[in-house]
């Protein structure tokens, strides 16, 4: 979850919500970062675990992702969920919750929804206030003084 949040931190200091993400293989060695980069790239689908997916099938030379563990630093989203489910990855590593987006285990459920037909071992809460730490400080950082939203993202 560290590595996972330095992409966070990367993201957070080019103005993107701070979600960073790494997928690590079956020995544990990381083969894929990312961290959000809507805002830099102009890119509704640049968030951290599709872009460490994405690094992850190119590292190891296709798309199936058996055997690899997804840690990212806030529950996915859908989009980034069935990504997961899609790569079929084993497993994902969450830190904060996200009881306004997310989509393993507190909002939705997609990525241990028995009609699909693959399901990753869910692992939450690591370093969670740690996690949920970074994403408050950023957000205090956007809203102005009676706490509502500033600006973009």
């Amino acid at each position: 979850m560290r590595e996972a949040l330095a992409e966070a931190a990367l993201a957070g200091r080019a103005g993107d919500v701070p979600v960073g993400a790494v997928v690590l293989d079956d020995a544990g060695a990381v083969v894929g970062r990312g961290h959000n980069r809507r805002e830099a790239d102009g890119d509704p689908t640049a968030h951290a675990e599709v872009l460490a997916l994405r690094a992850a099938a190119v590292a190891r030379g296709e798309w199936r992702l058996t055997g690899c563990t997804l840690v990212v630093t806030l529950e996915p989203c859908t989009m980034c969920a069935g990504a997961a489910v899609l790569a079929r990855v084993d497993r994902v590593v969450l830190g904060a919750w996200d009881d306004r987006a997310g989509a393993a285990g507190s909002l939705w459920d997609v990525v241990r929804d028995r009609r699909l037909n693959h399901r990753p071992e869910v692992v939450p809460g690591v370093l969670a206030e740690t996690c949920a730490g970074v994403l408050d400080a950023f957000f205090a950082t956007r809203r102005d003084p009676d706490g509502h939203r500033a600006g973009p993202v």
